[in-house]
């Protein structure tokens, strides 16, 4: 993302007795001996960083909007229904046996007239978890409760098709959804309900919480960059009447906007996405409603998030090539296009990060014959545009939802810049793979339940990262290197910046390593006790 490319902001390599001597003679050493294969190195580098640092501008944008729009989110509805409308509450699921349970004793407690209210439990697992949840709904059912158990063998279209095999037998005008780790508030019907009263109203989104945000440090981080995008962007993006997503989850759409829509689609990873621009080019407006919060889960492992934000990162691409060309012809003001653009294609930035880092370090050596003005005259302008405003950005998050407590993100926000390095080549294979079209599995987030998550849950992951790991060691001792040629050359003031690199590249490296080192060990002591057990 921008926050990662702003770092590469800061290397312009000059020793001190050239800084000196800049500053003396009032004048940029050497940028005029410059030759042709320097400046085919610096061109391609600036223009990338520039690129990276518009769409690290555009934050700055999104704070105005949302300084500027944020009384505009509604409290109460304008009016009433006169008689509440049937709702039908979806839950997918996919070999989440962790966390059905906690799932399933907080959808019953939902406040709302039973006669009204159905609940959906649509499980496609393939594990334990559709005989365990099968027998689980059958006995809530027995006791009276409004409940149906759906399973598919064929998974044709993920959750997408899930929650479209749903609605093909659900009786709600209205679809509250719930990803298995979320824990819906008991009022959360009648808080969201009434705003749907506005015919024109398609989606009621909520904001995310966070059972576990203390769990980590990677739980915090992964916080604090979700604070960001609930605390201000989506504010800032209804204030203003453009168009924001809703985040297939913790929500209500609207059954007949559905259907006028073209209904859930399976073409692209992040199918909410795709269906929340459909339906607002078709004129839905959507609704959102920071003030309640529903409680979720973050991933507890470095593998499971990266496996989130290749999905998201994906997702939201095949969701660009798909629906930017009809955006840009709709009879929508240039304001929505252009912010559809920046909220579309964001994850574009993490290919031209790879690019900018492979060519970081020629341009170090090139540049080290530059003098200190230039970096005030070329770099100053960049770094603001990137690297302030990721710290605006996220601060001002952090303050607005945590007033008493916002200060400990000053101490979160290096980990933020290392995560999202660790990011980079994970996320430029999704787009890749995005822009060439090839098709992928819709692949679930780990889900453990906050009580299971010390141990990552009973069921350790089965699963291989490849050569993700090692590709991220390998950028790390890249990165590495280039530290230990500032420390030759003099250049201290660019350490800081890329131990961040390193450290982040490190991180993701080592860490998935040795989670599944540790998930092994899991799996040969538990075949091991089943072995023992069996001959017993």
């Amino acid at each position: 993302m921008d926050l990662i490319g702003s770092l590469a902001l800061f290397l312009a390599p000059s020793k001190v007795d050239r800084w000196t001597r800049a500053l003396t003679d009032n004048t940029f050493s050497g940028i005029h001996q410059l030759g042709w294969f320097d400046w085919l190195l610096l061109v391609p580098y600036f223009v990338l960083l520039t690129i990276l640092a518009i769409y690290g501008a555009h934050r700055y944008a999104v704070v105005r909007g949302y300084l500027k729009y944020k009384h505009r989110v509604p409290l109460v509805p304008e009016t009433k229904f006169a008689a509440l409308p049937r709702v039908t509450v979806q839950l997918p699921l996919f070999n989440e046996r962790n966390v059905v349970d906690q799932l399933l004793e907080s959808v019953l407690k939902l406040r709302y007239p039973k006669e009204l209210l159905e609940i959906q439990v649509l499980d496609d697992s393939t594990d334990d978890t559709h005989p365990y949840t099968e027998a689980l709904v059958a006995r809530l059912k027995a006791q009276g409760h409004p409940i149906e158990y759906i399973h598919r063998t064929d998974r044709t279209g993920f959750k997408a098709g899930a929650l479209q095999a749903g609605m093909a037998q659900a009786k709600g005008e209205f679809m509250a959804v719930f990803d298995a780790d979320f824990i819906p508030p008991e009022d959360f019907l009648e808080k969201t309900i009434h705003f749907f009263s506005d015919p024109n109203i398609g989606v009621v989104q909520t904001r995310w919480t966070y059972l576990n945000r203390d769990f980590s440090l990677l739980t915090e981080v992964q916080a604090l960059m979700l604070d960001g995008h609930f605390a201000l962007e989506h504010v800032a993006r209804f204030g203003q009447g453009l168009f924001f997503n809703f985040n297939g989850t913790a929500g209500i759409l609207r059954r007949v906007m559905i259907n006028d829509a073209g209904g859930w689609q399976h073409d692209t990873l992040t199918e909410d996405s795709d269906l929340s621009y459909r339906a607002q080019l078709k004129g839905w407006r959507f609704i959102y409603l920071p003030w309640i919060e529903c409680p979720s889960e973050l991933p507890v492992d470095t593998y499971g998030f990266q496996v989130q934000q290749q999905r998201w990162a994906k997702g939201l691409t095949q969701v660009a090539l798909k629906l930017l060309p009809a955006i840009f012809r709709a009879k929508i003001g240039w304001r929505e296009k252009a912010e559809a653009w920046f909220h579309l294609t964001p994850n574009l930035s993490y290919p031209l990060m790879v690019i900018v880092s492979a060519l970081m370090l020629p341009v170090m050596i090139v540049r080290f014959y530059i003098g200190w003005g230039q970096m005030l005259l070329i770099d100053a302008p960049l770094i603001v545009c990137s690297f302030w405003s990721v710290v605006t950005f996220y601060l001002l998050a952090e303050h607005e939802l945590y007033p008493n407590n916002w200060k400990r993100a000053i101490f979160i926000l290096p980990f933020l810049l290392a995560m999202g390095v660790a990011l980079t080549i994970s996320n430029t294979k999704a787009v890749i793979e995005a822009l060439m079209g090839k098709q992928s599995a819709f692949v679930r987030t780990p889900k453990y339940a906050p009580k299971a998550a010390g141990s990552l849950g009973a069921t350790a992951y089965k699963r291989k990262s490849g050569w993700l790991p090692f590709a991220e060691i390998g950028m790390g001792c890249f990165f590495l290197f280039m530290a230990l040629y500032c420390i030759e050359v003099m250049n201290f003031f660019a350490l800081p910046f890329l131990m961040i690199f390193v450290s982040g590249y490190f991180w993701a490296g080592f860490s998935t390593l040795w989670q599944e080192h540790q998930a092994r060990l899991r799996y040969q002591r538990d075949s091991a006790k089943v072995e023992v057990e069996a001959i017993s």
